[in-house]
C-alpha cells in the first residue's frame, strides 16, 4: 500500500517508559528501553504522524511520564491515564489540556471485581464533564461481567479486540458490547491479536465490524508489545491492519475514527 505522508495517521496504543521503570513488586517490569525517539523511529516508515500514549500498568498511577511526553507535542499526541478510584479529580482539568482524554482500567491478570469503582462518582461526574472515555482491558471472555459494574452512559474504549472468549456472533462479549452501544459509545481497538489466546484476529475483526460498525474501530501497535516483544515489528504490525479491514477502510480507522475520539472531544470545560 502506497502511504501518503501528508495524512495524519493514528497510533492509538504505544507505550514509552525506561527499563525497570515502575512499581517494585509489579507483575512484570521490562529490562529495556522504549522511549518516544525509539517509537517515533519505528512508526516513521508506515507514516504514523499522531498517536496515544496509554499508560502501562507495572507504571501505576505515576503519570508523570505520560504528561511530560504530551507536553512536549501537544498536536499530536494524546494520552489515556491509570487512576485509582478515589484519586483527587481536581487534576483533571489540567490534564485534558495536557492532551489526557480517557482513563484506562488494565485488569488483565488481575481480579475483575471493581466494587470500589462503584463509589467513584467524582471520577465519573469529572470524565462526564470533560468527554473522557474509560478504555478497558480485559482477561479473554470477562468483558461481560466488568460492564456490569461500570455507569452505562460512560464511553468506553475495548483494548486488543475486547478478548471474546469464541470468534462467533453470539458470544457474549460482543452480546454485551452491543447492549452497551445503546447507551454509550464502544470504540474497539484493533491490536494484540497475540493476546488473543490462538483466536483468530481476523474472524474477531470481520465479527466487530459486523457488530458495531466501521466507525467504531481504531487500530493500536500494542508498541512495543510487553510481554510479547518478539512481536513488536511495526512494519509487520502496521500490515495487519490492512489485512483484518482491507485498504478502502485505511484512512477511515488510522483518521477518521481516532481524530473524532481524541481530537474532536470536548473543550475543556
Amino acid at each position: 500500500m502506497m502511504i501518503s505522508m501528508l495524512k495524519k495517521f493514528v497510533d492509538c496504543h504505544f507505550h514509552v517508559f525506561n527499563a525497570w521503570d515502575g512499581l517494585a513488586g509489579s507483575r512484570y517490569r521490562p529490562d529495556y528501553d522504549a522511549t518516544m525517539a525509539d517509537w517515533r523511529a519505528a512508526s516513521a516508515a508506515p507514516g504514523i504522524l499522531r498517536g496515544v500514549l496509554v499508560q502501562t500498568s507495572f507504571m501505576g498511577t505515576d503519570n508523570q511520564r505520560l504528561l511530560c511526553e504530551l507536553a512536549k507535542d501537544p498536536d499530536n499526541l494524546r494520552g489515556v491515564v491509570v487512576v485509582a478510584a478515589d484519586d483527587d479529580t481536581t487534576q483533571f482539568p489540567a490534564w485534558h489540556a495536557a492532551g489526557v482524554r480517557g482513563i484506562r482500567l488494565n485488569l488483565a491478570g488481575t481480579s475483575h471485581d471493581l466494587r470500589e469503582w462503584s463509589l467513584a462518582d467524582s471520577i465519573w461526574q469529572s470524565m462526564h464533564a470533560l468527554g473522557w472515555h474509560l478504555e478497558i482491558h480485559t482477561d479473554v471472555g470477562r468483558l461481560p461481567e466488568v460492564l456490569t459494574q461500570l455507569p452505562a452512559d460512560i464511553p468506553v474504549v475495548l483494548d486488543h479486540m475486547a478478548k471474546p472468549e469464541a470468534a462467533k456472533p453470539n458470544d457474549p462479549t460482543f452480546l454485551a458490547a452491543s447492549r452497551r452501544a445503546s447507551t454509550s459509545a464502544v470504540h474497539i481497538k484493533l491490536s494484540g491479536g497475540y493476546r488473543l489466546e490462538g483466536r483468530s484476529p481476523q474472524h474477531i475483526s470481520d465479527l466487530w465490524r459486523a457488530r458495531l460498525g466501521s466507525e467504531s474501530l481504531l487500530w493500536g501497535s500494542d508498541w512495543p508489545c510487553t510481554r510479547h516483544e518478539q512481536e513488536a515489528d511495526y512494519s509487520n504490525l502496521f500490515k495487519q491492519l490492512e489485512s483484518w479491514v482491507g485498504a478502502d477502510l485505511m484512512d477511515q480507522v488510522l483518521i477518521d475514527n481516532p481524530e473524532q475520539l481524541y481530537w474532536q472531544a470536548r473543550a475543556q470545560p
